[in-house]
């Protein structure tokens, strides 16, 4: 190859849906421009009845702007029937399980068409093991939430399997989720309350 024909990596073409000229341009500007990098997402929820809600997800702020999502995204939450829910949808901590897989997998998609590699198949399955006897206030020494969650991914693509391997990983060390999971945050809770 010569250099006139050589492709450098910020050059690359889309590639596994991800549209990579504009992925570079991205990081290129926040790079110029960190200040553009301070997102804030946002969700409304809403009590329906039972143990059943509706969270509304539909504006967010980042890269100096205030954006509204394409089309209206709401998520209903509930517990099954053996928890004393009527199982209208997954519980709030099979979300958790969701939303690990999703962000790692978005970005294997971007890893991969960044370092050129094209993908075949990502699937991953997701496991918490969680003991109730925390929620249900019968033990102090039992946490609330997971113990522990296992991820697998299989990833198939035109690279090696060492390179596949690296770019789950080098996903995992970029997931905004797995470092909340992770790492924890402070979290704030206010309450409005009045008689009614």
């Amino acid at each position: 190859m010569t250099a006139a024909t050589e492709t450098k990596p910020r050059e690359r073409a889309p590639l596994n849906g991800v549209n990579t000229p504009v992925l570079f341009a991205t990081i290129d500007v926040v790079r110029n421009q960190p200040e553009l990098a301070k997102f804030q997402f946002r969700a409304t929820n809403r009590w329906v009845i039972g143990t059943h809600s509706r969270s509304r997800i539909e504006f967010f702020s980042g890269a100096g702007a205030e954006h509204k999502h394409g089309g209206q995204v709401e998520f209903d939450a509930d517990h099954p029937g053996v928890l004393v829910g009527a199982d209208n949808a997954p519980t709030p901590v099979e979300f958790l399980l969701h939303a690990i897989a999703s962000c790692i997998t978005s970005g294997i998609g971007n890893i991969a068409a960044a370092r050129g590699v094209k993908l075949t198949e990502v699937t991953s399955t997701v496991e918490g093991d969680i003991d109730l006897r925390g929620i249900l206030g019968l033990d102090a020494a039992v946490r609330n939430g997971y113990q522990q969650m296992r991820v697998h991914f299989t990833i198939t693509g035109d690279a090696s399997p060492e390179k596949l391997r690296e770019i789950v990983e080098q996903a995992k060390a970029r997931s905004a989720v797995y470092d909340v999971l992770t790492n924890g945050i402070p979290l704030d809770i206010t309450i409005d309350s009045a008689r009614g």
